[in-house]
């Protein structure tokens, strides 16, 4: 049985806007397997709510899918008719449900760019009656959808007969590390941090795995196992979502295993270049990709394409074209158990170090929100230079104060020696950035050697570890 854990964010918007005065035209969006209709359904529990899933269908069958459903729900026209003749008679009969007391009838539209690619008239009859009739309604009409580049490029474009007709407007996000460990209250901190690496904070994927298991057993069977929920699932969302997958699984697979500039993925895929910036913008889109700057980047310089590095958003396609695409006809044969003793295990921590940072950002994001820092950051990522990497960044506005932090997630302690080789680079930092303040942290999963607790003490370095998240 799935388990719908947290979303409290997601949650208290929608009950926010379900409390607000008059018609609610709410948009909820976001990628694939993110969530959206679990939370939705979660929130219209015991409301009433009438929900009503499109299709890839013909329009008309759509229509009458669409008032099969409305009129199932006590609407007076389904003592007389069957279906309706018209959208803009479908959508107005919206006003004719009995009424609630004083509750908001919530109406759920899910995948609604399906009933928009069937009908590309439909925002403008939804406008014309929204402006004119269910806008003063005691209603709440909510439009979901999975098609990110759709939605934001057609459906809240200037050009779009709804713009500016939504009072609410939300992209939801993969969970956060806090919220997505709460899928495995019984395992340690190590294998739950391990398992967000691998799952990343998408639902779908979190419910896969059995917390009574371990996780070796949860990896095995439910990634590696041909015929697996989570076996195919990269491969399958790439046929459906783009055309030419062979060429985006070769990208993806560059990038997972390390080739992140675009010079690299160039080299190592051999498309020319100007069909390459097509494909990856493609991916980001889709929610699978992003590109990255180093933290105090100008806007300018984000402008240059041979700038930033690209990594997978996604870190359970990362797994998956690090792990399973790599080693394809080993696991086809069958042969996982030794596919994870000899190629998983022995490079996971190395694996799970880059989620690791992200980890930790979103820690000192949640000390930041309290407050709990020593100033307030409005920045904060990685930075890197032709002679420095950084693994965290954060800077005040003016740039006047900035903390600075090394992330590691090995399976020994941290020694004296390690710091100062952090201490190096920031003295070097420094030089680049004149007057600022620096604050020196540390973040080591397994902790420190008493050396390096003595050296931080003197050099005034501020020591996390695993403990303290």
């Amino acid at each position: 049985m799935n388990k719908f854990i947290a979303r409290k964010n997601e949650l208290d918007f929608l009950e926010q806007k379900y409390e607000s005065k008059n018609g609610q035209l709410v948009i909820i969006y976001g990628r694939r397997r993110i969530g959206k209709t679990e939370t939705i359904k979660h929130f219209c529990k015991d409301k009433g709510a009438i929900f009503f899933t499109c299709t890839q269908t013909e329009d008309n069958n759509q229509l009458r899918n669409f008032s099969s459903i409305l009129l199932s729900n006590n609407l007076p026209q389904s003592k007389y008719i069957s279906e309706f003749n018209s959208w803009e008679q479908a959508f107005l009969a919206i006003k004719d449900f009995p009424k609630l007391e004083e509750k908001k009838q919530i109406i759920v539209i899910d995948e609604f760019p399906y009933m928009v690619k069937g009908n590309s008239e439909i925002p403008s009859v939804l406008q014309k009656l929204w402006d004119a009739e269910l806008k003063n309604q005691n209603i709440m009409l909510i439009l979901c959808g999975s098609a990110m580049s759709y939605i934001e490029k057609e459906i809240l474009s200037e050009k779009n007969p709804l713009y500016g007709r939504a009072t609410g407007i939300y992209k939801m996000l993969p969970m956060s590390f806090a919220d997505a460990s709460l899928f495995f209250p019984n395992w340690s901190k190590k294998d739950r941090v391990i398992a967000y690496s691998i799952l990343g904070g998408i639902p779908y994927y979190l419910n896969q795995f059995d917390s009574a298991k371990t996780l070796k057993e949860n990896i095995c069977s439910n990634i590696l196992q041909k015929g697996s929920i989570l076996y195919s699932e990269p491969e399958f969302l790439i046929r459906q979502e783009l055309r030419e997958p062979a060429t985006y699984n070769t990208i993806i697979q560059a990038i997972a295993t390390g080739k992140t500039s675009f010079n690299d993925i160039q080299n190592t895929t051999l498309i020319e270049k100007g069909k390459l910036s097509v494909y990856l913008k493609n991916l980001i889109e889709l929610g699978l990709l992003t590109r990255e700057f180093p933290v105090l980047s100008t806007e300018k310089e984000k402008q240059n394409i041979q700038r930033g590095i690209y990594k997978l958003h996604d870190l359970f396609f990362r797994f998956w074209y690090r792990f399973v695409f790599s080693n394809y006809s080993a696991l086809e044969f069958g042969d996982y158990e030794n596919i994870y003793d000899v190629i998983v295990e022995p490079q996971l921590n190395n694996f799970v170090s880059f989620p690791f940072e992200d980890i930790c950002i979103e820690w000192l994001r949640s000390k930041n929100k309290k407050r709990e820092l020593p100033f307030v950051f409005t920045k904060i990522g990685r930075w890197w230079s032709k002679d420095l990497e950084i693994d965290i960044i954060a800077t005040n506005e003016d740039k006047s104060e900035i903390l600075s932090a090394e992330c590691k997630f090995h399976n020994t302690a941290i020694n004296d020696s390690d710091l100062q080789k952090h201490l190096n680079k920031n003295i070097s930092l420094l030089k680049k950035k004149d007057n600022a303040v620096i604050h020196i942290w540390y973040f080591s999963w397994s902790g420190y050697t008493t050396q390096a607790r003595e050296f931080a003490k003197e050099n005034n370095i501020t020591l996390i570890e695993g403990k303290d998240f």
